[in-house]
C-alpha cells in the first residue's frame, strides 16, 4: 500500500508510519498474535524467529529470538504496559546484543485509514547517544522487510 517512513524528533525519538491495506482489527493482531509475529516480524531475508513468546496483556512479557542460521542472532525482551485492542499498544522493549541495551519505549496506534490502517510507531530512547546507536544496526531495513512481508499476509 505504502513505503514506510522513519523519521527522528529531538534527541530520542523515532517516529515510524506505514500505511497496510486492511483493517486496524487485523494489523494489531497481527502485532499481539505470536503466530502471526513469527512469520512476518524477520527483518531481511535469511532470518527466522524460531523462538516467539508473547503475552499480549499489560503486564505481558514477550521474547523474540532472530538466526541468520549462519550463526549470527539476537534477541529482545520486553513488557506490555497498555493495550487498548484494535487502536494501540504500549510497551518497553531492550535488544540484546548480546548485552542488553537500555529500555525503548514505545506507542504503536492503529487508525482506520480508508480501507486500510495507518499505523504509526512512536520510540522513546533515553538519549541521542542509544537512538544513534539503534539505528545503526540497520534496524530501518529491517523494519521495511518486516512489514512488506506483513503487507502480504494481509
Amino acid at each position: 500500500m505504502s513505503k514506510m517512513t522513519l523519521k527522528t524528533e529531538g534527541d530520542t525519538h523515532v517516529i515510524v508510519i506505514r500505511r497496510f491495506a486492511a483493517p486496524p482489527e487485523a494489523v494489531y493482531r497481527a502485532h499481539t498474535d505470536p503466530k502471526l509475529i513469527q512469520k512476518w516480524l524477520l527483518g531481511p531475508e535469511g532470518w527466522t524467529m524460531p523462538v516467539c513468546i508473547n503475552e499480549a496483556k499489560a503486564g505481558g512479557k514477550f521474547r523474540y529470538e532472530w538466526t541468520n542460521g549462519k550463526g549470527g542472532g539476537f534477541h529482545i525482551t520486553g513488557e506490555y504496559l497498555e493495550l487498548e485492542p484494535y487502536n494501540r499498544i504500549v510497551h518497553v522493549e531492550r535488544m540484546h546484543l548480546p548485552d542488553p541495551t537500555p529500555d525503548n519505549h514505545i506507542e504503536t496506534r492503529f487508525e482506520a485509514d480508508g480501507a486500510g490502517t495507518l499505523m504509526t510507531m512512536r520510540m522513546t530512547l533515553p538519549d541521542g547517544k542509544t537512538r544513534a546507536a539503534m539505528l545503526a544496526t540497520g534496524m530501518e531495513r529491517g523494519m521495511e522487510a518486516s512489514y512488506v512481508r506483513l503487507e502480504g499476509m494481509l
